[in-house]
């Protein structure tokens, strides 16, 4: 009893605090989200330039209208003077919504699915939502070559989990090349074997044979509804293979792989073996050596979803430099700056700033690093990433400029409904450390009398880099 007590204090302080205990009119706006039309604002449209003292109606969940002295209607009226509008952030590389990232047990797991597993009530969600981000990509971790599907998401935090699923995005997979995969800093238990592969070369081979077995399989398939077209009912069907069958979607063109790479040599053989295979990579993630291969990158077409100044935080990071993102994006290269930390994942505005600070990216060209680029590298860029009458109205409402370190977000919304008030927010914490102080009154919450503290929940550890967390190990 006492721990259930304690637990609730905990969670209800730490999540409260943050806006897990939505106002009213959120959990209400599902039923009715007004029209709203935001005054008067500089509304960065990222792909239109910078509008001054414009206006942006939101209708049905909806970009309506983008312009001067727009008619409001019926519609609620926000001023925005001096306050600045832009599409809300996409983060490429995120792991909130999942406690355990890794299925480490194979080196090949394209049947796992994280949207199988998902947390709606992570409130690190609602911390983004508070840095302007809207939408995420759930990825697997990188223990695997071939980890597990990815989820695109839009952060409706205080939802049932459904109505987080970002309607037509891509379908993707997590791959992963170097030490993580090859397990670089695993060590097994006495008696325990190692898992193959154990090196670089074991990588791109467990990769080469899982493709060569997925081609098979389409073949035996295509054979097989071949024959049945032409009238042949005799036939028994191929077995099945749930590992295989993502694999053969990334050869038709129907699954992303989103890849966790840092070196140079093994992005080339990643772009060589899907050559061989005949399929795209979409993004390279971290890809802090693509300034080595930027040209290369560009001429197979994919992304890159890195970090802003990242870098030596292990041995496969020391060649990684500030000037990363302006030097792929001068070669042609889709370039994004990602989070992979629930942390960073608040601030990726600042993030984005940095590539004009390293590298002289326009302003435009910077905002597209955490709007449109992202968006694109998801599939999901005809929705989202930048303001356009008939997109999502996915936006933030800054009070300064985003890429200024003094700004802050106001609103947030996604699909038009508000997920974030900063007024609300400061409105209900009087109210959240008035329930706490009643709760700490409660005897089961009381200290022991011999002195000791009450126990607490453990956390999960905080960490800056998800993507390299193997449940608890650091390599």
């Amino acid at each position: 009893m006492r721990q259930r007590f304690i637990y609730f204090l905990t969670w209800s302080m730490i999540a409260g605090i943050a806006g897990f205990l939505m106002p009213e009119t959120y959990a209400q706006g599902r039923a009715s989200a007004p029209d709203t039309l935001i005054r008067n604002a500089t509304v960065l449209t990222v792909t239109r330039g910078t509008l001054q003292n414009a206006d942006v109606l939101i209708r049905n969940g909806k970009i309506a209208a983008v312009g001067k002295n727009l008619n409001a209607g019926n519609a609620r009226v926000i001023d925005g003077t001096g306050k600045y509008v832009m599409p809300g952030i996409v983060d490429c590389h995120s792991h909130s919504m999942l406690d355990a990232i890794n299925e480490g047990s194979l080196s090949v797991t394209s049947m796992a699915r994280t949207n199988d597993a998902l947390n709606p009530n992570d409130v690190d969600l609602y911390r983004a939502l508070a840095g302007g981000v809207t939408a995420l990509n759930l990825l697997h971790g990188s223990a695997n070559a071939i980890g597990g599907q990815n989820t695109v998401v839009k952060i409706k935090y205080g939802r049932p989990v459904e109505e987080f699923f970002f309607p037509g995005a891509m379908p993707g997979i997590k791959f992963a090349l170097g030490e993580n995969p090859k397990r670089s800093s695993f060590n097994p238990q006495p008696g325990q074997q190692r898992r193959y592969p154990a090196t670089r070369m074991g990588v791109e081979e467990v990769i080469r044979e899982a493709f060569t077995r997925a081609r098979d399989y389409k073949k035996a398939w295509d054979e097989y509804r071949a024959e049945r077209g032409r009238g042949n009912q005799n036939l028994v069907p191929p077995r099945r293979d749930l590992q295989l069958e993502p694999l053969v979607e990334v050869m038709e063109g129907k699954r992303f792989v989103h890849a966790h790479c840092y070196r140079a040599d093994e992005i080339l053989m990643l772009i060589n073996l899907a050559n061989e295979f005949g399929f795209k990579i979409k993004t390279f993630q971290h890809t802090l050596e693509g300034y080595k291969v930027a040209k290369e990158i560009a001429q197979h077409g994919a992304g890159a979803s890195i970090f802003a100044d990242n870098w030596a935080y292990k041995i496969e990071a020391y060649d990684a430099i500030p000037y990363n993102a302006a030097i792929m994006t001068r070669a042609g290269v889709n370039v994004s700056m990602n989070s992979d930390s629930d942390e960073r994942a608040r601030r990726l505005n600042i993030e984005a700033a940095k590539a004009m600070r390293y590298g002289d990216l326009s302003e435009e060209e910077a905002l597209k690093l955490v709007t449109w680029n992202p968006a694109w590298q998801l599939g999901i860029q005809d929705r989202v990433g930048s303001i356009e009458v008939g997109k999502d109205a996915d936006l933030a409402i800054w009070t300064g400029h985003p890429l200024s370190v003094y700004s802050r977000v106001d609103t947030t919304f996604v699909d038009g409904e508000v997920f974030f008030d900063r007024q609300q927010d400061l409105a209900r914490r009087a109210d959240i450390l008035k329930e706490r102080a009643q709760l700490e009154q409660a005897e089961p919450n009381r200290p022991p009398l011999g002195g000791a503290s009450p126990q607490t929940p453990r956390r999960r550890r905080p960490t800056n880099h998800d993507d390299d967390i193997w449940e608890g190990e650091q390599p």
